[in-house]
């Protein structure tokens, strides 16, 4: 039996003269027409193993698990055995793998958070992977996949994250503690995590750095450090960011007047509002919302 090593999804990538992929997420057709494969894996990524066809064998340390063109895997990140079987000489192996990083993964858990609350009475089930039962629904939706890579050699990262959000959610519903699970394995801190989930939740609700520190628990000067670190910036220019981001989305809408928007992003008067404002796009909020309303 050959043992091969493989770093995935980069290896397949490589592979691939014109890779399937969207930002954090990465989406391969895998075929192999050998009786038996072993390979050493290290998966940098989490991934969804929808197998069409063949039988795999998966081992983790503490948990290994066989697997028919039945069922499919959700497995985290990290190194693993696999092993690919044909069911038969005349029998192929094939399958469609779903890459995802934990920043998409976080971001997912962020995004729906009141859909886990609402699950938070469940025993969350953190084992390194999960196995699951085709129902017609997951059926059709590899289906989709499978004809979303022959339609194109490159998925649009918006399709890529919309279905990566699909089969999240249909499992999120059905089998939240496992997905749960996946959570409790992610390599992202979880003092990271609470942090980015306070930022993303009062990002419009003028809350101050020294509130913000507050609510994680830890004095200002760790916040902005961590914070720095996560997202590449300083607490206080991401903050400016969003308010002007809210400020333009606000001003293209004919009934809002500058006058009225300042306070809505939480300044305490019009000056200074207007000053923030032309320094991120080049124009005043007046001629912001002339420029768009006339076009």
């Amino acid at each position: 039996m050959n043992l091969n090593i493989h770093s995935l999804p980069y290896d397949l990538i490589a592979a691939s003269a014109e890779p399937v992929f969207a930002e954090g997420i990465h989406i391969v057709s895998y075929r192999a027409k050998e009786n038996s494969t072993k390979n050493r894996v290290t998966l940098n990524q989490n991934l969804f193993s929808f197998l069409t066809e063949g039988q795999k064998v998966v081992s983790y340390s503490q948990k290994h698990a066989r697997i028919d063109s039945s069922q499919f895997l959700l497995l985290s990140s990290g190194n693993c055995l696999m092993t690919e079987k044909l069911i038969s000489e005349q029998g192929g192996y094939s399958s469609t793998l779903l890459f995802f990083d934990n920043k998409v993964l976080t971001d997912f858990f962020l995004k729906y958070a009141d859909l886990f609350t609402r699950s938070s009475g469940k025993k969350a089930s953190d084992e390194p992977f999960v196995v699951f039962e085709k129902d017609d629904f997951l059926k059709n939706y590899i289906t989709s996949l499978s004809l979303m890579l022959s339609a194109s050699k490159r998925v649009p990262e918006e399709m890529a994250q919309l279905k990566f959000e699909e089969i999240m959610l249909y499992l999120a519903n059905r089998f939240p503690e496992k997905l749960l699970g996946l959570r409790t394995c992610i390599q992202e801190d979880q003092s990271d995590f609470e942090i980015r989930k306070t930022v993303e939740t009062h990002s419009e609700n003028h809350v101050t750095i020294e509130e913000l520190a507050f609510l994680c628990n830890m004095s200002v000067s760790t916040f902005k450090r961590r914070f720095t670190k996560l997202y590449g910036t300083s607490p206080n220019k991401w903050m400016l960011q969003r308010r002007m981001e809210t400020a333009a989305r606000l001003l293209q809408q004919a009934e809002e007047k500058p006058s009225d928007v300042y306070y809505k992003v939480g300044y305490e008067n019009l000056s200074s509002f207007i000053q923030s404002f032309k320094q991120t796009f080049g124009v005043t909020p007046k001629e912001y919302q002339n420029q768009k309303l006339n076009v």
